[in-house]
């Protein structure tokens, strides 16, 4: 099983919480519009639906602008703040790049696995 795919199974068998904002659930839709568009039967609402109904919602901090390079990311570190999570998971560069801001570990998914998921 990928380590997405794991990662989704350990937080549904409530292995950790799942904290999010009204930003990021936002942008998670966006961004499955238009992944729907390039692959064409394919479709996240089912569990993009159950993420907004089971994680944490939090209203995010204020984060400067220097804690990562990309600033369109930032809205992960201000949810991960306020949320008082320990990890962030993702793939991409400039935020993993962010990592040990204000304590938070931003790590790939299959570091997240390996490290954080019973098997």
């Amino acid at each position: 099983m990928a380590p997405p795919m794991q990662i989704l199974a350990a937080w549904a068998a409530g292995q950790f919480e799942l904290i999010a904002s009204i930003e990021i659930l936002a942008e998670y839709r966006r961004v499955s519009t238009r992944l729907g568009r390039l692959f064409p039967g394919t479709d996240a609402e089912p569990l993009l639906d159950f993420v907004t109904r089971e994680s944490r919602i939090v209203d995010p901090v204020p984060v400067p602008a220097s804690a990562c390079s990309d600033p369109n990311d930032l809205m992960f570190l201000a949810c991960a703040i306020a949320g008082r999570a320990q990890v962030v998971v993702t793939g991409d560069r400039a935020l993993l790049r962010a990592s040990g801001f204000r304590s938070v570990e931003v790590v790939t998914p299959r570091e997240f696995v390996r490290r954080y998921v019973d098997v």
